[in-house]
């Protein structure tokens, strides 16, 4: 029961953060579609193989910090701000963006491979958002920098990315004709979630200094 926490933790933390549109997730949608469903699983196995060395080395980050309570008042802080932000950006500023039709060659699985890698390099923002979730979670006592935990939390967060880009492969096809649809509920959701998370952080925030 102990190891269910970080577990749910990571999946949850990962399904969130890769689920949102992106270069990431779309071109694995893409891929699926013109050169089929194994291309795509092989796309994400190079995307999730990174992703497994960002969520490790936030989480060693997040260790070192996690000892510096001065830091961790402050990654607050600056969580409440990307958070609040991130919440106006989607419920007020955000358009629904429209498919749109890309030609994708045949390529083999092995390129598909190393083009999931690639991406997934290029995207620096999973380090910083694990650093501050996992010290988020510590500080609320639902999650502990211990080999077991870590390893859990990271297997989770395997699993939530793994779920993420594979409802694109999924699902995508089905619902291409309603992708504007889908956007802008989607961006109403994530908006929600965002500011879900900003007011709980803002509390901690408050309660820190005046509780």
């Amino acid at each position: 029961m102990a190891l269910l926490t970080p577990l749910l933790s990571g999946f949850l933390a990962a399904f969130i953060g890769i689920i949102p549109p992106g270069l990431i997730n779309m071109t694995a949608a893409k891929v699926n579609l013109k050169e089929g469903r194994k291309n795509a699983l092989w796309f994400v196995a190079g995307a999730i193989l990174v992703i497994f060395f960002q969520v490790s080395l936030a989480v060693l980050f997040a260790q070192v910090i996690d000892n510096r309570p001065d830091v961790v008042t402050l990654l607050r802080e600056v969580g409440f701000a990307i958070f609040s932000i991130l919440t106006i950006y989607f419920l007020f500023i955000a358009k629904e963006p429209k498919a749109k039709k890309s030609k994708i060659k045949k390529h083999s699985k092995k390129s598909r491979f190393f083009l999931g890698m690639l991406l997934s390099g290029l995207n620096f923002f999973p380090i910083p958002y694990y650093v501050v979730v996992s010290v988020t979670l510590a500080s609320y006592h639902l999650f502990a920098f211990e080999n077991n935990i870590i390893f859990t939390f990271v297997l989770g967060s395997l699993l939530g990315s793994f779920a993420a880009l594979y409802s694109y492969i999924g699902f995508f096809g089905r619902i291409e004709k309603k992708t504007d649809y889908i956007m802008r509920n989607m961006n109403t959701i994530i908006g929600s979630i965002t500011g879900l998370i900003a007011i709980v952080t803002l509390f901690n925030i408050l309660n820190y200094y005046f509780g």
